[in-house]
């Protein structure tokens, strides 16, 4: 009984299955959340990527990733979405943390997390690797080509 209890958890990596992250539509999106990302675009953010965390987190329902080539755009893009957000609707971030540094920016909008990384640590941190399970949202192809 022991022998086989032993056998079966050493198969166990050989029985992993592959989530296939559902695909959500941009239009889908609340507005702030694509004003976000349409101020990322503005700024000629990098990397833009939303995914969708409803199914496998209860602290936040997406979270806006993207990058910037160097300090000043980085925090750029951060002002970009803060001053848009709260001119267009009135929202107001409920924290924002790794400003001045700017090598990941994080705001905070309940709701959303947006991310704005410099390379170096969009590379080491790898929020894509470690929501894969979150669903992807389909991005106009307008975004990330001006």
């Amino acid at each position: 009984m022991m022998e086989e209890a032993k056998e079966l958890s050493l198969n166990r990596e050989e029985a992993t299955t592959d989530v296939v992250p559902k695909v959500v539509p941009f239009d889908s999106l609340d507005e702030s959340v694509q004003l976000a990302v349409r101020c990322i675009d503005e700024k000629k953010g990098l990397g833009i990527v939303v995914l969708d965390l409803r199914e496998i987190a209860s602290f936040t329902e997406f979270f806006v990733i993207a990058s910037g080539t160097n300090q000043r755009q980085v925090q750029a893009i951060a002002d970009e979405i803060d001053e848009q957000l709260k001119k267009q609707l009135k929202t107001k971030a409920v924290r924002v943390e790794g400003y001045n540094a700017a090598e990941w920016v994080l705001v905070d909008y309940g709701d959303f997390v947006v991310h704005i990384f410099d390379k170096e640590a969009r590379d080491y941190y790898d929020l894509e690797r470690l929501w894969r399970d979150a669903g992807r949202v389909t991005l106009p192809e307008t975004i990330g080509n001006s």
